[in-house]
């Protein structure tokens, strides 16, 4: 088979996410064939380094040895079972570690089965916590700039307008906070004095404040300072707000701590995980919370304090299976400890965008950096020139608009981390 021969398959049925698919006009597909480590394989033998790691899902490597064997294993004994009234090993060991490996005493886990859908728990549980104690609180509040997956839930607490613009006549209600302009602590004071503003107006209504700690990865790779987050969550606590980490791309060791929240000190009431949590092998999220919100809902049975909540993968022993290899990986190879080095590496890579008077602003937070661009006109599509030159030369990357940013799976070479952003230095440069 050859790559023509499968994109013609392609776009006779598939229509593909976040794409316009008048594009591929002239932009080919890329049908990929294999992966291993960090390379894709098409089918006429071209291979990329996979720069963004499949949209910042693959934590160790494409086709890793001991994921797969553990899925292998898993899927010979228990490929699925509900569980409601229904459980099996994969999910309970995974729940405790679960417990054990996110910040202070959170004790509950709900599981779903992507970003979106964590969002969707988080915040309909909020809203559930608060009116089975009275209350009726119907707003939600994020921060500007912010993306939280796309169903009409998570698409609602978010601020981008590409996504949302079209859908707000039926989306719920939230309102917007300003997120830190920029990584001072300075910038970080003066948005939680915008924040306290609000929560002392509307604070009754507000169910629930959601953020993502510190890199706001669709908002174009926006960073603040960790001082933010500290000030939220305690603004929160003093006004009775629920506080939502949404770590589903920051989350499992990408901000160079294992959740973003550590770097602020603070514990969340819920905490949303997904992406990288099955080292990007199988769809599966999960939300962690209090024993507090947990019992809000605990009481002989009646249908309106019950969390009726459900989808029929919930908790899948093939996801759980490999989010449990991803966690032992974690502990037996000592990887954060490791990333430091490759954060140095991509440190010192970076530089010379800086001198680039394209360039506007080169950022880092741990394994996820950014080349922000200035003085181009959106129509020009500055993205896709940069795409089809690093794609020509074996490197996959998927620019945000003007921002190109970088996001590899933790096994990246020296070598190949060189070529990765080398490339993408040269395909600014001849812009």
């Amino acid at each position: 088979m050859k790559n023509a021969d499968l994109m013609a398959r392609d776009l006779a049925h598939i229509w593909h996410p976040c794409t316009q698919m008048k594009d591929h006009e002239n932009l080919p597909l890329v049908p990929v064939r294999s992966a291993r480590g960090v390379w894709l394989e098409d089918f006429d033998g071209n291979r990329y380094i996979d720069g963004i790691s499949s949209w910042w899902v693959n934590l160790f490597g494409h086709a890793n040895p001991y994921i797969t064997k553990q899925l292998s294993e898993q899927a010979a004994t228990l490929e699925h079972v509900l569980l409601a009234g229904f459980t099996h090993e994969p999910a309970v060991r995974l729940a405790e570690r679960l417990c054990d490996v996110t910040p202070g005493s959170l004790n509950r886990v709900f599981f779903a089965d992507n970003g979106s859908s964590a969002v969707e728990v988080a915040l309909k549980m909020s809203y559930h916590a608060h009116l089975n104690q009275g209350e009726n609180r119907p707003l939600f509040l994020s921060l500007t700039n912010s993306y939280h997956g796309e169903t009409i839930g998570a698409l609602s607490v978010g601020d981008v307008g590409l996504y949302k613009e079209t859908y707000k006549p039926i989306l719920i209600r939230s309102i917007q906070t300003p997120v830190p302009e920029d990584r001072s602590t300075e910038a970080a004071e003066r948005a939680a004095v915008a924040l306290e503003t609000i929560l002392k107006v509307q604070s009754r209504e507000i169910s629930a404040m959601i953020v993502e700690p510190l890199v706001q990865c669709a908002g174009s790779m926006h960073m603040y300072h960790p001082r933010y987050l500290t000030l939220a969550k305690r603004l929160c606590e003093t006004y009775g707000v629920h506080f939502i980490a949404d770590e589903i791309a920051v989350g499992f060791g990408r901000t160079g701590t294992m959740f973003a929240c550590e770097q602020a000190d603070i514990v969340p009431d819920f905490i949303c995980l997904s992406k990288g949590l099955t080292g990007g092998y199988m769809p599966l999220a999960a939300v962690v919370t209090t024993d507090e919100i947990y019992s809000r809902f605990y009481c002989d049975y009646l249908e309106y304090k019950a969390f009726l909540h459900s989808h029929s993968y919930t908790g899948n022993p093939l996801g759980c299976s490999c989010a449990n290899a991803v966690l032992d990986i974690f502990e037996s190879e000592n990887v954060i400890e490791k990333n430091r080095e490759k954060i140095e590496w991509m440190k010192a890579l970076l530089a010379p965008f800086e001198s680039l008077p394209n360039v506007k602003e080169v950022r880092q937070q741990g394994m996820i950096a950014a080349v922000e661009l200035q003085g181009y006109a959106p129509e020009t599509r500055v993205n896709l020139k940069i795409f089809e030159y690093c794609l020509k030369r074996g490197v996959f990357i998927r620019p945000l608009g003007p921002v190109l940013y970088f996001m590899p799976p933790y096994v990246i070479t020296k070598d190949e981390m060189t070529k990765m952003v080398e490339t993408a230095y040269d395909a600014v440069k001849s812009l």
